[in-house]
């Protein structure tokens, strides 16, 4: 399959076909790229809710400024923070490496007690920024992993936070909401989809040297 092609598929689907279905093999998949994402020294600051409920969906449009496609779509994906960024999830993620590397913790400690000594600095709100950049990063990798699948979705930034950790309880899990992402497959009737991209081109996007 080529890439540039798929990339090409795919855009920001205003209009989801609300009969289809997306199989739990491709939902698989986009578990498993999630979290294969690269995040910053690896520490994994994210996670994913995928939302298949229809009803929760239809609750959750009010507060996405009436994007109908959040309750259209096959699945909704809400791209969340972890809101306890400490010294013990930091150390989790350092017993995770020992663990599956048998690294010696000689070789751990150093990197370990300075990223400990480091989170202790920032503030809540650098620490959720921090977060945060790991979520687009996320987004970006299932967006090109949904072009290969020959799946559609719609990044979006436009929903009220509060509201959706509020109904989805999230504050229980010591979670932030930052990005959601319904997934399924376009409608017919979806003029956008057969509009050309809007791109600048190649050589004023990127500088060789």
């Amino acid at each position: 399959m080529n890439i540039i092609e798929q990339l090409n598929w795919r855009y920001a689907t205003k209009s989801f076909d609300s009969e289809k279905s997306i199989p739990e093999k491709d939902i698989d998949v986009l578990t498993e790229a999630f979290n294969l994402t690269a995040t910053s020294y690896g520490l994994q600051p994210i996670k994913l809710l995928i939302i298949k409920n229809k009803d929760l969906q239809s609750a959750l449009v009010p507060f996405s400024y009436n994007q109908k496609q959040v309750g259209e779509a096959s699945h909704l994906l809400v791209f969340c923070i972890e809101s306890q960024i400490d010294t013990p999830f930091v150390s989790n993620y350092f017993d995770r490496v020992k663990a599956i590397r048998n690294t010696p913790d000689d070789i751990l400690n150093p990197f370990k007690t300075f990223l400990i000594e480091d989170f202790k600095t920032k503030t809540q709100a650098e620490k959720e920024a921090w977060a945060a950049k790991q979520v687009y990063l996320a987004m970006g990798n299932l967006m090109t992993v949904c072009a290969m699948l020959k799946i559609d979705a719609c990044p979006m930034e436009g929903f009220s936070p509060s509201d959706y950790d509020r109904l989805l309880e999230l504050e229980a899990l010591q979670l932030k909401s930052v990005l959601v992402m319904p997934i399924g497959y376009r409608a017919e009737d979806d003029f956008m989809a057969a509009l050309d991209k809007v791109r600048r081109p190649i050589e004023e996007s990127v500088i060789r040297r």
